[in-house]
């Protein structure tokens, strides 16, 4: 007699259906704030950079906006994709890219501080770099703190029945 692997079959109105259902929605949505992330960076910089050549962007913010930078913005856009179906097994890198993107809302807002006078001159001059430098730091405050939620909900999730992932 052979051993068969047997799947349960769940009622829909069980309370572990409804768990496992609410459980999975999360994920859903988390994965797809992960590809939203990974996607504004990679696809947002290669517009913004017109593909490695706005020279006028890397001359308003070298440390940022050199070649060197934009593909390091390129990389971590990747990063986020690679691990959306997994976060929840490495929470700390999750809490890296928290870190990472507050320092990004950080030196926009430094960067703003300074040139915020000039703004108007540079969307004269190009308005797509000066849309890039008015939103950039906005965008990576917001995904900081979508990074943060992740991060708290993976560290939870061996504690808490609200937490993200398998049980």
């Amino acid at each position: 007699m052979a051993f068969e692997t047997v799947t349960p079959n769940y009622h829909k109105y069980s309370p572990f259906f409804k768990v496992r259902s609410n459980v999975m929605e999360k994920n859903k949505w988390v994965r797809f704030g992960f590809i939203l992330a990974g996607g504004v960076n990679v696809i947002g910089i290669l517009i913004f950079s017109k593909f490695f050549t706005n020279d006028f962007m890397q001359t308003l913010d070298p440390a940022v906006c050199s070649h060197v930078g934009v593909f390091s913005i390129v990389l971590w856009g990747m990063a986020y994709v690679s691990v959306m179906m997994h976060f929840e097994n490495a929470p700390f890198i999750v809490g890296v890219f928290a870190i990472e993107k507050f320092f990004y809302a950080i030196v926009w807002g430094r960067w703003v501080k300074e040139h915020f006078g000039d703004l108007c001159w540079i969307y004269q001059q190009d308005p797509i770099t000066g849309f890039f430098y008015s939103i950039y730091g906005v965008n990576d405050f917001v995904f900081g703190v979508f990074f943060t939620v992740v991060f708290i909900m993976c560290i939870r999730k061996g504690t808490q029945h609200d937490a993200i992932g398998k049980r």
